[in-house]
This record gives C-alpha cells, structure tokens and sequence, in this order.
C-alpha cells in the first residue's frame, strides 16, 4: 500500500491514454493520490472528466486554467510528488522532455520537479525505433529517468512490433517498486501498541501517561509499506491510525490493551510495544464525579504487557521502548532483559526534539547482547524505519 503518497499522472496524445484511466484506479485503490496532467492531445482520447472521476482531483489542463485558489501550478504539482509517471509517452514528448522544451503544462512540470521521474514510452515501431527517439530515450536514462519499457504487439495502427505500451499492471508495479523499495517483512504479520491507556478515577476523571500516538503510528504505517500485515492496539491518540494498517483495535485501559495484545500475539510473528500504558490504576474507581476539597487516592499496578508477551513469545520478535527521565541505558537494560525482549528503544523524554508530542525523536537502541547504538534527532517517521531494519536483523534478515 502506498498511503499519503503522491503521484501525478502525465497523460499524452496517444491511444494507449485509454490503458492511464486503469493506471489511476489501481494506484487510487493502493492508497495514492493522483493528480493528471493532460496535454490538449490526450484530451482527445479521453476526457478530463473520466480522470477526474477516478482520480478525485481536478484534471490539470493548459497553463492558464481558471481556478479559485492561486498557486504556481506547475511548481506547486512539482513539488508535491513522490512520482512524476509519464503514461503514455509519446515520441513528441520525450524530445520535449530530452531537449528541455517546456511549452505545456506537462513539459513545464516535468523541468520543475526533483522527484523520481518515469515514463512508458507508446507509439509507432518504427517511431520508437528512429534514431531520434532512440537518443532521447538514452538521454533520459542517462539523466535517471525510469523507462517501463514497451512490449512488442499488435499497435492500434495494425503494424506488429516494439511501442505498444507497456500493460497497466507492469506500470503500476514499477511505480510501487520506487514508492515501496523494501518489502522484507512481505509475509509478517507484526503487532505494534500505541497512544496512551487512561484508567478512570471517578465519573469525569482519568490517570494516564503522556503519549500522542506518533511513534507507533509511524512504525505501523512504515511496517505495512514494507510488505507487513499490520494490526494496531491503540489507545488514546491525538491522529488518526494508518489507514493501511490491517486491523486497528481501540482500548482505554490498560487491562484491556493487556488482553487484546496477549490475544493478537500468538498469530503475529512479533510485536513493537510503542504504546505508553498507565502503570498505575485507583484501587476503587467512583461512577460519581468526586466533589470534596481535598482528595486521597491508592493506586495498584497494572499488568506488564511487554513483561506478558515476553514470557510467551517463543520465536517471536520483540521490541519495546523505554522512556526515561534519568539513567538512561541502565534502565533500558533492565527492561530489555526483565521483559525477555530482543531491543529496546530508549530514549530520554527530557531531552530537546524527543518529547511525547513532538514529530521527531533522538534514541539509543539497545540489542538482547548488549550492543548499543545512537540515532541523532530525525523524524519519527524516519525512525520508525530504523527500528524495522534493526528489527529485520533480529529476524536473520
């Protein structure tokens, strides 16, 4: 799945555009946003409004289309994506694009972004085969530009040969192997908790840990790009959960996220425990709101999720993480072994960038033999990505 990622669609004057609406759906149904961008060639083969109807954007046109908002189109389309794909490609627009040429709202795009660029060339065999498209199509590869190559085949124009564009299917695959480049967790189904637990303490009141849910949102999204079988426990967060997470399962306590992690585990092949479960919960919990001046409270600990999984786990991997105000690594260590896992993910919650709200983090990971490791301050997204590298090596990966 390629949620959150952004894909604009160039779409020229040829007959293979009718094989781009399919291209569009598919990536919209992997999760992508797609912007078109039509030359006035392709809107003779098929309407802006077929692609807006699939794409659920507004298909971008000439350079001067009316609009209520103001932007540089072609700057602002640049610089949003992830991907620009070129399908078809005719020979017209691969010279334009070889030789520099921005004339239209597509070549103007097409200099503007920084992006991965792509294009699946559709035409002639003997267009294709010319010795002007020929060195077109080396320059663009020399520049790093992708090429799904065209298959051989009956073309539109009854001739046989090299040009008919490359299938839907094979596009779209070439696509996702730049937007998904790793898929070694293709076959895991992995457990990741997340967000804050609450336990009540009377009929409006609540005692809970500091947690926005970002991190463990971030290893969910970043494992199930990967190729993962997601399913999250979460409890409270301040985002909403991956939309390509396999199966999401709210709790408020942490009696109930103890029960619904120790329930999923046996079917994961491992679980990253990022959630921030309340330690604590009052021995005696009031339906009525407490009205009184002054208020005295005893509290019982609750159950060790981590510690839980640990005990059972077998074969299966385990992560956990470990927020520390002081002693750091000293107290990581200890969690690391006492819940039987194979890293622990500590970070200082003092220091400046790794707070609970934050979208970065700074950490040391610390591996079942000791070795430890530091990551300066990067993005939790970014991180994530880490922790499922050092996770894959736990797996012999």
């Amino acid at each position: 799945m390629i949620y959150g990622k952004n894909v604009v669609l160039g779409v020229s004057g040829g007959i293979a555009a009718y094989k781009s609406c399919e291209i569009v759906s598919s990536l919209r149904k992997l999760g992508a946003n797609v912007d078109v961008v039509l030359t006035k060639h392709a809107e003779k083969f098929v309407t802006p409004l077929t692609f807006e109807t699939l794409s659920g954007n507004a298909a971008v046109r000439g350079m001067f289309d009316e609009r209520k908002e103001f932007d540089v189109r072609h700057v602002s389309l640049a610089k949003k994506a992830d991907i620009l794909l070129v399908a078809p490609a005719t020979a017209d627009v691969i010279a334009k694009f070889a030789r520099g040429i921005a004339d239209d709202m597509l070549s103007t795009v097409w200099l503007a972004t920084g992006c991965t660029r792509m294009i699946a060339p559709a035409m002639n065999t003997a267009m294709y085969e010319d010795a002007a498209t020929q060195e077109n199509l080396a320059a663009l590869a020399a520049r790093g530009v992708l090429v799904v190559e065209p298959n051989t085949g009956l073309l539109a124009c009854g001739d046989t040969g090299k040009g008919r564009m490359a299938e839907p299917s094979e596009i779209v695959a070439a696509v996702l192997d730049v937007l998904q480049p790793k898929r070694d967790y293709a076959g895991k189904r992995l457990l990741v908790t997340a967000g804050a637990t609450e336990e009540n303490i009377d009929g409006v009141r609540v005692i809970t840990n500091h947690s926005s849910g970002k991190m463990g949102f971030a290893i969910a999204e970043a494992a199930a790009e990967r190729g993962a079988e997601v399913v999250i426990v979460a409890g409270r967060t301040d985002i909403p959960a991956p939309k390509n997470a396999a199966e999401v399962v709210r709790v408020k306590s942490t009696r109930e996220m103890y029960d619904a992690a120790l329930s999923l585990f046996p079917s994961c092949d491992g679980a990253v425990m990022a959630a921030a479960p309340a330690d604590y919960r009052p021995k005696e919990q009031y339906s009525a709101k407490i009205k009184s001046p002054t208020l005295t409270l005893e509290f019982v600990k609750n159950p060790d999720i981590a510690a839980a999984l640990g005990a059972v786990k077998g074969e299966r991997k385990l992560v956990i993480f470990s927020a520390e105000t002081e002693n750091l690594l000293k107290n990581a260590r200890g969690k690391l072994a006492a819940k039987n896992a194979d890293l622990a993910v500590a970070n200082d919650v003092t220091a400046e960038g790794a707070g609970f709200y934050t979208d970065t983090n700074i950490v040391s990971i610390i591996t079942a033999d000791g070795n430890v490791t530091d990551y300066p301050l990067m993005t939790k997204r970014a991180l994530a990505d880490i922790i499922l590298d050092r996770l894959s090596e736990c797996y012999g990966a």
